[in-house]
């Protein structure tokens, strides 16, 4: 086959499979990969600021939990998106940037600056924190298993 013509049609067949995988489901990737972890955790940013309950609750693993800035625990896929969707919590912004990628195996560690603000609970919040979501590679694809979070203090985000 022509080389001319090779490259677009490869280049059409990637970007119409790209658009026709539905927002939220799990992507498939060919392996556990560096790009392939951000890309999962960009998904999750998106899902994150449009508050997409359904999108986030795809993305997290059966046994995901959160350590929160403040120092609480929560367990379960589900509580983040139940928040959301009782309206609970309603994220304004979430925007993310200096991310770090590391794969270990099966296992990616993503930390990224994370400037958020909302409500939570009828009260209004604007933090920025470090965030490091732990992915494991799962039945093809990455779920999020863990997210930590911890606040830097105002002085410090500037």
């Amino acid at each position: 086959m022509n080389m001319k013509l090779t490259v677009p049609i490869v280049t059409l067949f990637i970007a119409l499979r790209a658009i026709s995988i539905p927002f939220g489901r799990a992507i498939p990737q060919p392996g556990p990969t560096a790009e392939g972890a951000l890309a999962a955790d960009d998904h999750l940013t998106q899902a994150i600021r449009d508050n997409n309950a359904d999108a986030i609750l795809n993305l997290l693993d059966s046994s995901w939990a959160v350590i929160s800035g403040f120092g609480g625990v929560g367990e379960g896929p589900s509580i983040f998106p139940e928040g959301i969707k009782s309206g609970a919590l309603t994220r304004k912004t979430y925007e993310t940037s200096e991310p770090r990628v590391r794969v270990y195996g099966n296992v990616a560690l993503v930390t990224a600056k994370v400037k958020t603000s909302g409500m939570f609970g009828g009260k209004p919040f604007d933090v920025t924190e470090r965030q490091t979501d732990v992915w494991l590679w799962k039945d093809g694809g990455w779920k999020c298993v863990l997210t930590h979070e911890t606040l830097i203090p105002k002085s410090d985000s500037q």
